[in-house]
C-alpha cells in the first residue's frame, strides 16, 4: 500500500557472496529503481567482509542505499524480498549462510516496529560493521531509533574483517 502524499526516508543493506558478488550487488542496487513509489537517492561504496555467523563460506560484498518511499514498511519489505527472489535467493538455507543476494530494511522513517517478519530498525545494525560502514558513508547524521547517530556508533573493522573495494 502506498501513501502518495508522504515520502518516508528509508535505508537498506545489500549483500552477496555467491555468483560474482560485486556484480550481484551492483545489479541489485540498479534494480531497486524498479520498486514503485520509491526513489533511491544515495548508495555507498562496495565493501568486502568476512562472513558473519560462524559458517564457512566465501567473503561477502556489502553496500547500503538510501531512498524515499511512499510504501508502508511491510510493502517495501515485500518488494525487497521479491527482488531477492528474482535474483535467485533461496530462504531455506542456514541462517547467515551463503546467498546470491540479501536485502535488509535497516531503517524506516525513524520508526520502531516489531511485527511478525519485520523488525525496524534492523536488530543487527550496531553489531555489524558491514552495515555500519556503508551507512556511515552515506548517512553519518542518520539517527537510528534506540541507537543514536550513525557516525557515533563504534565500528570494529577487524571483526569480521572488512575493507572498502570501490
Amino acid at each position: 500500500m502506498t501513501d502518495a502524499t508522504h515520502w518516508f526516508p528509508v535505508y537498506i543493506g545489500v549483500g552477496s557472496n555467491l555468483e560474482t558478488p560485486e556484480r550481484q550487488v551492483r545489479e541489485v542496487l540498479d534494480l531497486l529503481e524498479s520498486i514503485a513509489g520509491t526513489r533511491w537517492v544515495a548508495r555507498s561504496s562496495l565493501y568486502r567482509s568476512a562472513p558473519f555467523g560462524g559458517i564457512e563460506q566465501p567473503d561477502f560484498v556489502n553496500a547500503a542505499a538510501a531512498g524515499l518511499t511512499t510504501l508502508q514498511p511491510a510493502d517495501l519489505l515485500a518488494a525487497l524480498q521479491d527482488l531477492e527472489q528474482q535474483r535467485g535467493r533461496e530462504r531455506d538455507g542456514p541462517r547467515w549462510g551463503p546467498r546470491i543476494v540479501d536485502l535488509d530494511l535497516l531503517v524506516y522513517a525513524g520508526r520502531m516496529l516489531d511485527e511478525r517478519g519485520l523488525t525496524v530498525p534492523h536488530p543487527g545494525i550496531a553489531s555489524r560493521n558491514f552495515v555500519l560502514l556503508p551507512l556511515q558513508e552515506i548517512a553519518p547524521e542518520l539517527v537510528i531509533p534506540g541507537l543514536g547517530r550513525v557516525a557515533s556508533l563504534p565500528v570494529d573493522t577487524l571483526e569480521p574483517m572488512i575493507s572498502r573495494i570501490e
